[in-house]
């Protein structure tokens, strides 16, 4: 195969293997045997602070620091009217200077130091979708040698107008796994029933043909073939290190916080603030003047000024503060966190403030089966139910995080629990079985790469203009 060499805009080197003979691949071995090269592939990238940026960039950091293996991670560059957009106080020249970026940011949030290399695919936002969507096949950007285990961050998000080599051809081992509830945000639009019923065989279409083992964080998503559920995510040492500082006190006589309840996230409708504000609103309703709740809520977004006009407009005391990061020492004296979110799959937020000593109050969802096994998360499904967390939690303190629930916060415990859901499955015993699993899978994969060959169609679909094949000079 032969490989060329291709500079964008920004004066970013992209190297493209091209299509030809699929790589020749020895029989599946133990992820976990030394040697063993892991491509994690994404949606995302810092400086946008969203959990396919943060989430895959720890995966990374940790997975290559047990040893033995090595790891890149593969992320989009934008070109800079799309930087504009996306994280428009950090814009870069190359993609050195935002792989400088990332570095910096993961050393203050690791204790030790990361040993995996940063690649970069070309990427365009879709103001529609307010999410990055690869251009061109971004195979090509992986070499032959590194292409033996494919760990793709939102399979369906990477795959739905993929054209060109399936991944499960170029590398020996493809997981998925699945961050986001794009089925519950369909619901929310117009023609809502329709769109989630479209979009619910697309995702299951393109997770399936090109990936061998799909992992859910959760139970609150769609149904996929070959598919496990487990939680493979951590949270930073710093939201640990709080966590112990709080269980070694010794002090039981005065609290170690000094504020009461508070929400942070993504300020937009479909992430919780609806919810939020409809359980504050139900609550103040029956509670008396001294025990209204009253939230500090830290995040921007697309829906800031809409959701200040909605609280205002119901006089709910609830204060925006802005964008905050999570670790900083602002968030440090509060209580407890309300995350009332029925969209999230696995809401990192939730387990850095668990890791944080809080108590948790969510509601009682798939996604949080999780964080609902630890003492001091509160779970409701009734207004009642809600009230009756509020009122505990407003009124008690929260009990020292075992050390034991501390561990299974951390990404060390995560990457394990990653590298044993990612094993290959054994194949069907059948072989009436299996060969009707390969034929229906290239059915499948022949049928979508010629929907996506067509210009017209990916137009439609939201593809956009252009993002067929991978740029040979300015993106």
């Amino acid at each position: 195969r032969a490989s060329e060499r291709h500079t964008t805009r920004a004066g970013m080197p992209l190297k493209i293997w091209r299509r030809g003979t699929a790589p020749q691949h020895e029989a599946a071995t133990s992820l976990r045997d030394p040697g063993r090269h892991f491509t994690i592939v994404t949606t995302a990238s810092l400086p946008w602070m969203t959990g396919t940026s943060v989430n895959p960039l720890l995966r990374a950091a940790y997975l290559a620091h047990r040893g033995n293996v090595g790891v890149t991670l593969l992320v989009p560059w934008l070109a800079p009217c799309d930087q504009q957009l996306v994280h428009p106080n950090a814009m870069f020249e190359t993609p050195e200077q935002q792989k400088a970026y990332i570095r910096s940011w993961l050393t203050g949030r690791v204790d030790f130091q990361p040993t995996f290399n940063i690649h970069f695919y070309p990427g365009r936002y879709a103001i529609d979708k307010g999410s990055i969507v690869p251009v061109g096949d971004v195979t090509e950007y992986v070499p032959e040698e590194e292409a033996d285990v494919a760990v793709l961050e939102e399979p369906e998000h990477l795959t739905w107008f993929h054209h060109g080599m399936r991944w499960t051809d170029k590398f020996r081992h493809v997981v998925g796994i699945i961050h986001t509830n794009y089925l519950e945000y369909a619901r929310r639009e117009k023609d809502g029933e329709k769109k989630e019923k479209f979009l619910r065989g697309v995702n299951a279409t393109v997770a399936r043909v090109h990936c061998h083992k799909i992992i859910k964080l959760s139970g609150a998503v769609q149904d996929f073939a070959r598919s496990i559920t487990v939680n493979v995510h951590g949270v930073s040492p710093h939201f640990i290190g709080v966590g112990r500082k709080i269980a070694e006190a010794t002090d039981v006589e005065s609290s170690s916080f000094t504020k009461g309840g508070y929400f942070i996230g993504k300020v937009v409708w479909a992430k919780g603030y609806l919810e939020l504000l409809e359980r504050v609103a139900e609550y103040n309703e029956t509670a008396a003047a001294k025990d209204k709740l009253g939230l500090d809520v830290f995040g921007d977004g697309d829906d800031f000024k809409d959701v200040i006009k909605a609280a205002a407009r119901q006089k709910l005391p609830l204060t925006f503060h802005g964008r905050a990061d999570h670790a900083g020492e602002i968030t440090q004296g509060y209580k407890f966190f309300i995350n009332p979110s029925l969209s999230d799959v696995v809401a990192t937020t939730t387990a850095e403030a668990l890791a944080m000593g809080k108590f948790v109050v969510c509601a009682r969802h798939p996604s949080n089966e999780f964080f609902s096994t630890f003492a001091n998360c509160r779970t409701y499904s009734t207004r009642e139910e809600f009230a009756e967390c509020v009122r505990e939690v407003l009124n008690t303190e929260p009990k020292p995080m075992p050390s034991e629930d501390l561990r299974r916060l951390t990404w060390q415990d995560a990457t394990e629990r990653f590298l044993d859901a990612a094993e290959p499955d054994e194949p069907p015993s059948k072989l009436s079985h299996r060969v009707s699993q390969k034929m229906s899978d290239w059915f499948a994969a022949t049928c979508h790469n010629a929907l996506t060959a067509s210009e017209a169609v990916r137009c439609l679909v939201g593809g956009g203009a252009g993002t067929l094949l991978s740029p040979s000079g300015d993106l």
